[in-house]
């Protein structure tokens, strides 16, 4: 098989839950367990920066991962899901992997998938270690999937676990509180290592401290030693901080690529994380080198689809915020970004909380409605039904590209198109 049969094999014989759904969910590491012992233990040879939680976990990932990077460290990089290229998901120092290891790995391995049956996130997670540890790297950073103790990257060797906010989200899987969640998301402490968490929240905090006195470790807030202090710009393709920890400036003027306001607490976790690695000695990594891997995150990983600029006229802006506080803090952004008029492209998956996340999106614009080309997508029409009971206007579209093209189309100079509502509906437009 050529690469572009690879991946086509893959997505028809290996069950992608962003695509189905629950079909693909499996609820225990049985299956990883088996697939790593077939591939030899490659997770026994590199070590792991176990990132979870709801949201801002992949950006965290993105920084930390850029970082180490910039310092001279070979970084590896899982994350899902992907964008445009199955490879974004698994890079060394930036680059995906080879589409000829691709192939190989699915060719070498064709057989003992056959009888392992494992979820395609298991297959690509022992790709992605496999691939690590072929290319020996220091360290690899790795997103869980959407929870922690059953997910496929928690077979690993962390010397660092982050967890960053907790909200609701896969509640038919991971519980319908947020103390449920917080523990699947704990699942990945493990005894004796440190703990980075982004901030308190009075229903999780309580579950992340007994998880680390379970496992004889300990804790550390980033909200409790670095604050970013937003210096004002009337540029909105730049955001620049000051940082201080523990109320003594550490980086002055960080010149950030990562627009989006919420990316502040994402950035005080990520250097949270670094601080905490640089203090047990597993890196040396000096203050300037740290801003240049925060200045440069997007130059190493490129990262994408966090309020990402499209195009300056009109200005139009995408983001994969797709759950409460995802779109809470689009909602935020866009009531200070300055436009005449929003022309909202949506698209939204079937298995979610529909209804609470439309109460929350602006009412004083235009909604393009469409569905994205996956099994799992809401059709346009319901969308549209849903939301209009909400107070949403808008037409339905027979494509995601189409829904886009109309609202750049429609949109004046000085007019806002934002494109939101699902990771596959950045994904195809990007």
């Amino acid at each position: 098989m050529n690469y572009d049969e690879t991946i086509q094999w893959l997505f028809d014989r290996l069950p992608m839950y962003q695509r189905v759904g629950q079909a693909a969910y499996k609820a225990d590491l049985s299956g990883t367990k088996t697939l790593l012992a077939q591939l030899g233990q490659p997770q026994e040879n590199f070590k792991a920066i176990h990132v979870a939680g709801t949201n801002g976990k992949g950006s965290v990932a993105h920084i930390i991962a850029s970082v180490l990077q910039q310092a001279g460290y070979k970084t590896g990089l899982y994350t899902s899901p992907h964008l445009r290229d199955f490879r974004e998901r698994i890079r060394v120092n930036g680059e995906m992997i080879p589409k000829e290891k691709v192939v190989d790995f699915v060719g070498s391995y064709h057989n003992d998938f056959e009888k392992i049956n494992p979820s395609f996130f298991e297959m690509t997670v022992g790709m992605a270690y496999r691939h690590f540890a072929d290319e020996k790297v220091d360290f690899a950073v790795l997103e869980t999937g959407m929870g922690g103790r059953l997910d496929s990257t928690n077979i690993s060797n962390p010397v660092l676990s982050i967890i960053t906010h907790i909200d609701y989200d896969h509640t038919q899987f991971l519980g319908d509180t947020l103390e449920k969640i917080a523990a699947e998301k704990a699942g990945i402490i493990k005894k004796g290592i440190p703990v980075v968490l982004g901030r308190r929240q009075k229903e999780t905090t309580p579950v992340f401290e007994k998880a680390v006195r379970d496992k004889n470790t300990y804790l550390i807030f980033a909200e409790d030693h670095f604050e970013l202090r937003k210096i004002e710009t009337r540029n909105p393709m730049e955001k620049h901080y000051d940082v201080w920890c523990d109320n003594k400036l550490y980086l002055e003027n960080v010149n950030s690529p990562l627009l989006g306001n919420y990316q502040m607490e994402n950035i005080a976790t990520a250097l949270q994380s670094i601080l905490e690695l640089n203090q047990s000695g597993h890196i040396k990594i000096e203050k300037e080198t740290i801003r240049e891997g925060l200045e440069n995150t997007v130059a190493n990983t490129h990262l994408l689809g966090r309020w990402q600029i499209l195009n300056k006229n009109p200005l139009t802006i995408a983001d994969t915020g797709h759950n409460r506080e995802g779109i809470m803090a689009v909602r935020q952004q866009l009531q200070e970004t300055d436009f005449r008029h929003l022309h909202f492209v949506l698209g939204m998956v079937s298995d979610k909380d529909h209804e609470e996340v439309l109460t929350l999106l602006p009412t004083n614009a235009t909604y393009y409605f469409c569905k994205a080309d996956i099994p799992r997508g809401l059709d346009a029409k319901l969308l549209k039904e849903k939301a209009f009971k909400a107070g949403l206007n808008g037409s339905t579209y027979p494509s995601v590209m189409h829904a886009y093209n109309s609202a750049v189309n429609n949109a004046g100079s000085h007019d806002l198109v934002f494109v939101g509502g699902s990771t596959f509906v950045v994904a195809e437009v990007i």
